[in-house]
């Protein structure tokens, strides 16, 4: 029997990675939604090769910068509870000076931060701070800031800005970020989700879709049916205590700027939520007025006030993607030249988020006029091509207009 097992994953494994299917996903789940419920659900592939598992609308995956959108509902939650300000000097905050060394007089602020606006690079790294380590080491060295321009000047997408997010939003509550989005965002919701898998159940952990590079190699999240011994980077002494966490440290820790772990119909929820102007099934979660804040473009792309791709080599971004930006919040179809921000190809602005990461692409986007939104995401896509029509790539086009891989 464990032979016949054998030779069916090794006959499976290589059929995905013949040429002719390069870009076809290992797995693949799209939802559309309204604002009452699912409108429809397409989940195909295998969340697990080797378990020859398939992937279905409930398996958790790590969605990478849809996080930030998420992150960002947690934060405005504690910005209407007056315990953050979005445009408040944030180094009294987090006991250390955070500063562009050029422009020392410039105060940083959660607002700038959420917008990538803040001056600030990742090319002092972002994710790498171990248990027992600082985020200040990140941001006081010179190379984590953008020399040519000043705070709130330039738009530059850097991940770097949610680990900062993170640590004041853990300096204002003493939680920790994980357990306090549980509090603040899955709980009300009532999604079964967690950032870096510590706060999730071992039944959670055990149901992850497995991310793959160009090889159909496991990359991330390969527990086979278990629950990781360490869910963060290990201390400089490779422990993973985490007693040693203090609030505001490392906000890099939980990976705010990537490592949601959350299934598609979870994803939904988040999208059914901000169509609802906050409220979702009778319990709110954000003013309207919070949700407006988060959705609203603070940036639109002109040649010289940003970058329209992401510089982080991981990102399938390409220019003409980023070309307006709210609070960790995309919006697209930007009429504009040098802006090709429209995997849908029809011209409709819609707002959301987009992730890419270790072999997987993803998106939410919501149509407020039409009242209708969609979730996708695709692991095993490494290797694909630029789409037809747009910065996207082929698979990120076929997932948002729901046409076949």
């Amino acid at each position: 029997m464990h032979a016949i097992r054998s030779a069916a994953t090794a006959i499976l494994l290589g059929l995905l990675a013949s040429p002719a299917s390069a870009v076809t996903p290992v797995a693949s789940v799209r939802i559309a939604f309204d604002r009452d419920g699912l409108v429809s659900m397409q989940a195909n592939g295998f969340a697990d090769i080797a378990a020859q598992r398939k992937v279905g609308a409930d398996d958790p995956v790590r969605i990478a910068s849809i996080s930030k959108l998420v992150t960002a509902i947690g934060a405005m939650r504690l910005v209407e509870q007056g315990k953050l300000d979005l445009d408040a000097d944030l180094s009294p905050l987090l006991g250390w000076r955070l500063r562009h060394p050029a422009y020392p007089d410039e105060p940083i602020t959660l607002r700038l931060l959420l917008s990538h606006r803040a001056g600030l690079t990742d090319a002092a790294g972002y994710y790498a701070v171990p248990l027992d380590g600082a985020l200040r080491d990140i941001t006081d060295d010179p190379r984590a800031w953008d020399d040519a321009h000043a705070p709130g000047t330039f738009f530059r997408y850097g991940n770097v800005n949610f680990p900062i997010v993170a640590s004041a939003m853990e300096k204002a509550t003493g939680e920790r970020f994980d357990r306090l989005m549980q509090r603040l965002v899955f709980e009300p919701l009532r999604i079964d989700a967690c950032f870096n898998w510590e706060s999730c159940s071992r039944e959670t952990a055990g149901r992850a879709v497995v991310q793959y590079d160009a090889a159909r190699k496991p990359v991330y999240d390969n527990h086979r049916g278990g629950k990781p011994d360490c869910a963060v980077i290990r201390s400089t002494k490779r422990d993973c205590d985490l007693s040693q966490w203090k609030p505001g440290r490392n906000g890099a820790l939980f990976s705010p700027q990537g490592g949601l772990r959350i299934s598609a119909n979870g994803l939904a929820r988040i999208g059914r939520m901000l169509l609802g102007e906050g409220e979702l099934d009778g319990v709110r979660v954000l003013s309207p007025a919070s949700v407006r804040t988060l959705t609203k473009p603070v940036w639109t792309y002109a040649p010289d006030n940003g970058l329209t791709v992401e510089e982080d080599a991981s990102g399938k971004s390409r220019h003409g993607f980023f070309c307006r930006y709210g609070l960790a919040v995309q919006t697209l179809a930007t009429k504009r030249e040098g802006c090709r921000d429209d995997p849908f190809g029809d011209g409709v602005e819609r707002f959301g988020h987009a992730g890419s990461a270790y072999g997987l692409l993803s998106g939410l986007w919501i149509d407020r006029a039409s009242g209708k939104g969609v979730v996708y995401f695709a692991t095993g896509v490494e290797d694909a091509p630029r789409g037809a029509h747009s910065a996207f790539t082929e698979v990120e086009e076929a997932l948002a207009r729901g046409k076949p891989l």
